[in-house]
């Protein structure tokens, strides 16, 4: 129930019914088909928490809008299979069907374009299955890689050499590192050159073989520079590209080497593209709310220009 019944009143406010609790059942009152949704809302929330999964917010409104598409049996898909384990030893699983997707297409494909807003995991979940490999002796190196682009500012601003100045961008890389490996194996892994984090301008003109390499903030690259990432690829690797194709930092006129991938690429074997959405966002319930405020204007603006081409 939660707090309060916080949980409980998550789920009556969202469908527009009421509940009371008697006992260990649940009475919901309200229209037929409101009430109905809601008791298959709380059966999934009941598999989640047999399952020994963690229910908060962001995995009740979840629940709400898997029932409303008529797909919550989908629930468990989600919780079969561990991603990875934390040096503490927690386990990392996916939250959302769209993770399961993406995550099954990493470890089915040799190279995968992971394209959805932020909070989706994207980055996250490729470190994680980045370790996995490297643990399990897939892979003898893990490459994580990003465009210097910055999001209205200027690394010129910035003091310290390169190196320096995108460390601030890649440190959510080195965050899900850190959380994986544990603070001494990572420093030890990245003295040795195992664990390389550096911008996509130091990887022209090398061969990554047996190595699992993560393009992240993708959508910011060029044509040519995308081009220049996906060839450098050696036996035995595996790449994973990030990015939001909202989220284009390129100066005008500048085509997202992102976009252009995925189009030129999504046919071509061995190579996977998922598509996250709102839904899949797994931070604060309101991280939804935004992305889907931006999505609806977007589509809005993208109409209006279709109606002025028409004219």
């Amino acid at each position: 129930m939660g707090t309060f019944d916080e949980n409980l009143n998550i789920v009556t406010r969202e469908l527009g019914v009421s509940a009371a609790v008697e006992g260990t059942a649940v009475k919901i009152s309200g229209e037929a088909e409101s009430a109905a949704l809601a008791a298959r809302v709380l059966d999934g929330i009941l598999k989640l928490i047999r399952a020994g999964e963690s229910v908060d917010k962001t995995r009740i409104v979840y629940c709400i809008e898997l029932a409303r598409e008529g797909n919550l049996d989908d629930i468990e898909q989600v919780m079969s299979g561990v991603v990875a384990i934390t040096f503490r030893g927690k386990q990392i699983k996916c939250k959302t069907v769209g993770q399961k997707k993406y995550v099954d297409a990493i470890k089915n494909n040799t190279v995968v374009f992971g394209v959805g807003p932020a909070g989706t995991g994207k980055t996250y979940l490729a470190v994680c299955l980045a370790v996995s490999a490297y643990k399990g002796k897939q892979v003898e190196k893990i490459i994580l890689t990003r465009p210097a682009v910055e999001a209205g500012e200027k690394l010129g601003f910035l003091p310290g050499d390169l190196q320096t100045k995108v460390d601030p961008y890649l440190r959510p890389l080195y965050d899900a590192l850190q959380e994986l490996f544990g603070m001494e194996t990572y420093g030890r892994l990245m003295e040795k050159g195992v664990i390389e984090v550096a911008p996509l301008a130091y990887m022209r003109g090398r061969t990554l073989s047996n190595a699992f390499v993560i393009l992240d903030e993708a959508q910011n690259t060029t044509v040519e520079q995308m081009k220049m990432f996906l060839t450098r690829m050696g036996d035995g690797s595996k790449m994973v590209v990030n990015g939001d194709v909202t989220q284009i930092d390129l100066p005008d006129g500048r085509r997202s080497g992102l976009k252009h991938a995925v189009n030129v690429l999504k046919n071509v074997e061995g190579v996977g593209v998922v598509t996250l959405t709102a839904q899949d966002v797994v931070r604060h319930p309101m991280v939804m709310r935004i992305v889907r405020a931006y999505e609806r204007d977007a589509a809005r603006r993208e109409a209006a220009r279709e109606e002025r081409r028409k004219k």
